[in-house]
């Protein structure tokens, strides 16, 4: 018992922080979703207070809301003010804890890929503190620029940025860690914004409040902009969060351009629902724009990362003259070498308590059961051994091609 503990409580620690960041990731997309609807659909009427911009009626469990929103501040500080930032806060910083615990301190498995850039877990790690700093320096210094003036020249721009970053990523992680990192790095753009813009800006506002000074309205556009950059971000993140979990998103040769579709596809949702908030009917172009941009993702991942190509085979490997046996006999040795260390009912691998996913493959039977998961991970994407941390060769894969195509045969 005392050689699991340790075990035990890593896997519990870690489910209790992604649980964590799974509840406030809900209650901060929730707020922000319904403030930008809640901003979109206000109205103007007559015997408004002054310095009111519009009201909007809104109806929910059996009581009526009257929501009025004033364009710089009410004349003097309400009794009460609830702030909107502890969601935000918390779901970053579970989210850091969730980036400690699963990736940097397994960054061999998860971020290192010695086939993209031979790096030591501290030199990952490093790196990717440094692209998170970096990269919102970056964004906040384009958002304050001239061209902050400009919305849609600054998403353009903000969009060429972020994709050159996950491609550069590419050179340095393995998918996973590049999904991982940009998901990150997003997620603290769009955190940073609220603590660094936003709630300062309000502050600002409110001090000046209590002062009896007016306050200046540009804090009030800046902090408008940067929540609705986060509008914009929510859905490519989410997406970026779940991806983990596909292998065809993150393994796939062309991650860093599914990644760019996404952050298109995520934009042009949220121009639908925001556009139908403020004039009661979205675009409905948007909709076919985003099942081109899903059959884009769904074409790009089809391009297997191994071919079962006879040209590029050694000479002395000859698979289409392998009998059904002698195929099968070296499937079982490539998944055995490099596979079941893990993928066994007692794990070999240092930490491992059960096989991931419950996945076995110490047997023939075992092995064509699982014939579809080892094409998706192994085949049509490099997702498994993670990082290659059991350094399965090309060769290797393309025996695991040539078996697949067959029909995996039994042996």
């Amino acid at each position: 018992m005392a050689g699991t503990l340790p075990g035990v409580l890593w896997e519990w620690a870690e489910m209790a922080v992604r649980w964590l960041h799974v509840i406030a990731g809900i209650a901060w997309i929730g707020s922000s979703f319904y403030f930008i609807a809640l901003d979109l659909s206000l109205k103007q009427r007559g015997g408004l207070p002054e310095g009111a911009g519009g009201e909007a009626w809104q109806v929910h469990g059996g009581g009526f809301y009257n929501m009025v929103k004033y364009l710089v501040a009410p004349a003097r500080m309400p009794d009460e003010l609830t702030w909107f930032k502890w969601e935000a806060y918390t779901t970053w910083l579970s989210g850091m804890g969730l980036l400690v615990l699963v990736y940097y301190l397994q960054a061999e498995l998860f971020m290192i890929d010695a086939q993209v850039m031979e790096l030591t877990p501290l030199v990952a790690v490093a790196v990717s503190l440094g692209g998170l700093a970096l990269g919102w320096i970056v964004y906040d210094l384009l958002c304050r620029s001239p061209l902050g003036r400009n919305d849609t020249a600054l998403a353009l721009v903000g969009f060429v940025f972020l994709v050159a970053l996950s491609y550069l990523f590419t050179l340095v992680f393995s998918g996973r860690g590049m999904f991982m990192q940009m998901g990150a790095l997003i997620g603290t753009m769009m955190v940073a914004n609220v603590f660094m813009v936003i709630i300062p800006n309000q502050k600002k506002v409110v001090a000046d409040l209590i002062a009896g000074r007016q306050p200046d309205p540009r804090l009030g556009m800046q902090a408008k902009q940067r929540s609705l950059h986060n509008n914009y971000l929510t859905l490519p993140v989410i997406f970026v969060m779940i991806a983990n979990h596909y292998p065809l998103a993150f393994a796939s040769h062309w991650n860093w351009l599914i990644l760019a579709v996404v952050l298109v596809m995520g934009a042009i949702i949220r121009h639908y629902f925001n556009t139908k908030h403020k004039t009661g009917r979205g675009p409905l172009w948007t909709w076919g724009a985003a099942a081109l941009g899903l059959a884009a993702i769904v074409w790009l991942s089809a391009q297997p990362a191994t071919t079962l190509d006879q040209a590029t085979l050694p000479e002395e490997t000859d698979l289409a003259g392998l009998s059904q046996e002698d195929l099968g006999l070296e499937v079982e040795n490539v998944v055995l070498s490099r596979c079941s260390m893990c993928h066994a009912a007692e794990p070999l691998w240092e930490g491992l308590r059960v096989p991931p996913k419950g996945v076995l493959l110490e047997t023939p039977a075992q092995i064509r059961a699982q014939a579809r998961k080892i094409e998706m991970q192994a085949v049509a994407t490099h997702a498994m051994p993670p990082g290659n941390i059991t350094f399965i060769e090309e060769d290797e894969r393309r025996i695991l091609a040539a078996w697949l195509a067959a029909g995996a045969p039994a042996w």
